[in-house]
């Protein structure tokens, strides 16, 4: 997606980039994000929190209207839990997780395999089990 807003601004058309990734984005240098401090694929908040999330687009295009030199970086206020610290379980692999996480991989291969052998041009992103 950086690389895409890169672009688009080369050709006059503004971007903001909205993410939770901020290395990687600063290493690609977007003119304008704003940054989430949440799980990745999570950038715009919680799910099915509209409030959150509304606010967030708010912000994004408030940036988009402010923003007066390259490579502008904001932050949302936001937090993914008070009781919480996302960063200390999010893709956690350790001795009480190892087996049943090496099972689930196996399932989603033995998925993939199969979808491949159906015919299907896409597996699902996500497996179901």
């Amino acid at each position: 997606m950086s690389l895409v807003a890169r672009h688009l601004e080369t050709n006059g058309i503004p971007t903001v980039v909205i993410g939770s990734a901020l290395d990687v984005v600063e290493h690609c240098g977007v003119p304008r994000y704003l940054h989430s401090d949440f799980p990745l694929g999570n950038p715009c908040g919680k799910p099915y929190d509209e409030a959150m999330q509304g606010e967030i687009i708010r912000q994004a295009m408030s940036l988009l209207e402010s923003a007066e030199a390259a490579n502008t970086v904001a932050r949302t206020p936001f937090t993914w839990g008070e009781d919480c610290n996302w960063r200390d379980d999010y893709a956690r692999i350790d001795n009480n997780n190892r087996e049943a996480l090496r099972l689930r991989g196996e399932a989603r291969r033995q998925q993939q395999t199969q979808d491949k052998a159906d015919g299907k041009l896409r597996a699902a992103m996500v497996s179901e089990t």
